[in-house]
Formats: structure tokens, sequence, C-alpha cells
């Protein structure tokens, strides 16, 4: 990217991506049930070697892949989303066991995985969760199944013991990327990092009736043993790891933003375009072409700054955190103020289950919640500013 304008073989993927998101995976997730895990979503996504690039691309190639799938099919682009947030931890700090049992399975769309972040009481405040991981002197048994355990007894393990809600892909993933509180110190430093398979003793969840159409649940941790072959990376350290995750992530949501956007405003172009009103079509009345040209012009500017945002972070510049934090504010707002105006231009027929915008006002109130909602950005941004 030259000037911060696709090459020709970068424009060329993203139309192919849209075309596969229309194409083939549009009917998948048709087939699916609202609020369920797709897993013959999640298998086309593999065999088209999707989830691969999501373990392979760097943050700008990142975020053309989840705009393309978002523009065609918004189901297949959160659902290879949640795979790369919920087993990127294992990439970045697993050991090779937990990488070699885990990671093919989840680039085949065969194992589904999750990130258990969030708590009933600490949200966007992620330095402040509770959940006690707890010191177990004697056995630490994890178990086996899924799970492929071994007794961690005499090495000392840990139980824990609480809940962690709002978690998508909850309660119906094959493993959890969990953050507990092991007390090495306070807040973010006694953060540490978990993988925990689903099969493991004393892990429930139920589902959450959630606005968004992807599944979203609560876990209840009921004395989970888990051990130190469950650690992802050091203990106390857990905090960076999901920092280190976010960081990527971040622009990539806005990337799903900005490819929702898209869709809305090229429907809305199409819509006006050929809507007879007043003797001529929408598109001739001056206040309908200049709310289009707005809607143009900030969807252009957000996507800019994602990938502005993607590029620091392949770079390697030390202001990624802020850099990602307004990519996703500016990107996630934008969305939300596109998807409305297309559906108050098209009136009363966007409002029809069903309707692509629909779909998509549904769809576009979530992310200026989750990954850090808007003010948490604009917190992360002015620390950034005054540091």
């Amino acid at each position: 990217m030259t000037g911060f304008a696709l090459g020709a073989e970068q424009e060329e993927w993203c139309g192919h991506l849209r075309a596969l998101a229309a194409d083939r995976l549009r009917p998948l997730a048709d087939k699916g049930e609202p609020g369920r895990v797709n897993r013959p979503l999640l298998a086309a996504l593999g065999e088209l070697g999707l989830l691969e690039r999501v373990f392979t691309s760097g943050a700008l190639e990142l975020c053309l892949l989840r705009e393309s799938l978002a523009y065609g099919c918004t189901e297949a682009e959160t659902a290879l989303a949640l795979q790369g947030l919920g087993a990127h931890p294992v990439l970045s700090a697993g050991t090779p066991e937990q990488r070699a049992r885990w990671l093919p399975q989840v680039r085949a769309g065969r194992a589904v995985a999750a990130f258990a972040l969030s708590e009933p009481g600490a949200g966007s405040d992620a330095a402040a969760l509770a959940l006690p991981a707890v010191r177990d002197a004697g056995s630490a048994s994890t178990g086996g199944g899924q799970g492929g355990g071994r007794s961690a007894s005499g090495v000392g393990g840990w139980r824990l013991s609480g809940e962690k809600c709002w978690i998508s892909n909850a309660p119906e993933a094959d493993f959890y990327t969990v953050f507990a509180r092991t007390g090495e110190g306070p807040a973010a430093k006694g953060v540490t990092a978990f993988l925990v398979p689903a099969d493991r003793p004393g892990l429930s969840g139920e589902p959450l009736d959630m606005l968004s159409p992807h599944p979203i649940g609560r876990l209840t941790f009921d004395g989970v043993p888990v051990g130190p072959q469950d650690l992802l990376g050091e203990p106390g350290r857990g905090f960076r790891v999901a920092m280190d995750t976010l960081n990527l992530f971040r622009p990539s949501v806005g990337a799903f933003a900005v490819g929702m956007a898209r869709a809305a405003l090229d429907a809305t172009l199409a819509y006006t375009a050929a809507r007879p009103a007043f003797g001529g079509v929408l598109g001739d009345l001056q206040a309908v072409g200049h709310r289009v040209a707005e809607m143009a012009t900030r969807t252009e500017a957000a996507r800019l700054l994602v990938y502005a945002a993607a590029g620091a972070y392949d770079a390697g510049s030390p202001d990624v955190p802020r850099r990602s934090a307004m990519a996703k504010l500016l990107a996630t707002e934008t969305a939300q103020y596109v998807v409305d105006h297309a559906v108050q231009l098209h009136g009363a027929v966007a409002l029809q289950r069903g309707h692509l915008l629909e779909h998509l006002y549904r769809e576009v109130r979530a992310p200026r919640i989750y990954e850090g909602a808007s003010e948490v950005q604009r917190t992360i941004i002015a620390k950034e500013l005054y540091r």
C-alpha cells in the first residue's frame, strides 16, 4: 500500500473475497440459526483457506480480509474474527503442545475458539476483572476429552471460580482463552491467561439472548482446575496477552465496520439513483445528495484511518495503542451514522425483515461496545496523547 491506496493485487483480492462472501458464504449463513455457532460456515472458511490467513496475515491484510467479508456476509466475517480473537493468544503465548493441539483445528474450522475476558462487573475496565484463580497445592487434574489434559499433581495448579459474561461463541466453543486473577500484583499485574478446554470439570455456560445474531453467552466456573500446562505465557502477565491481542484486532474491528458502511453506502447510491420522487429520482434532491456525500466522506475517512493504524501495527510503531483506538472509534461510530442514514433514505422498505439494511442496523450497534466501548477508546487516546 502506497499513500493509503491499495495496489492492483490487493484490490483484486478484495474483489475476490467480496464475491466469495456473496456466492459461497452467504447461503451457508442464511441456513444458520441466529445466536448459534454455524459450524458449516466455519468449515467453509477453513476449506477456503481464510481462517489460515487470520494467523499468517499482518494487520493490514487482516483488515482487508474482514472489510471484504463484512461487505458481503457479516456472519462469515464475525465467525472468522472470533476464531482469530479466541486463538491468537495461543499463537502468541501458547506452548508448542498447545499450538499443535488446537491451532490446526481452529484453522480448519473444526474447533471453535473464544476469548473470555469480560465479566459482569468488569467489561470496559478489563484490568478490574475479578475471576479468582486460587492456588491448589493438591491435585490439579485437568481432565480428559478435548482437553487432552494430564494431572498437575505435585506441580501446583489453580482453581477458577466465578463468572465470565458476554463471551462470544459461549457456551458452544471448544476451548476458551480465560483471563483470571492470580494475584502476583494489583490490577493488571495480577492477571494470568489460561487455555481452558470446554470439557474441563466444573465449567458450564448458557446462551444470552442478545441483539447481535452471533452467539454470546455466560460461563460459570465452579472450581475449574487448571495447571501449569494450561498457562498462556507467564503467571501475572496475562493482561499483556489480552492487550496484544486487542491491539491487533481493534483496527480490524474498524475494518468490519467500514465493510458494513460501504455496503450500506452502495445500497443507498443504487436506491436513490433509481427511486422515483418529485418528478425525478431521490438522488436529484439536494438534501439527499448532500447526505450521501457526507456518508461517503465519513466512510472514506474511517477506511483510511483503519489502514493507517494497521500499517503502524505492521511497522512496529510505538503509537499502536493510540492509532488502534482511533481507528476503532472513528470506524464504528461512522458505520452507525452511515447505516442509520441509509435506513432513513430508504424509508420503510429498509425496516422489513430480511432487508440488507435491517440486517446491518442490528449488526452495526455492537461493535461500538465490544473490544472496548467508544468511551474506552477515547480514554486510551487521551492517555496516549498526554503520556
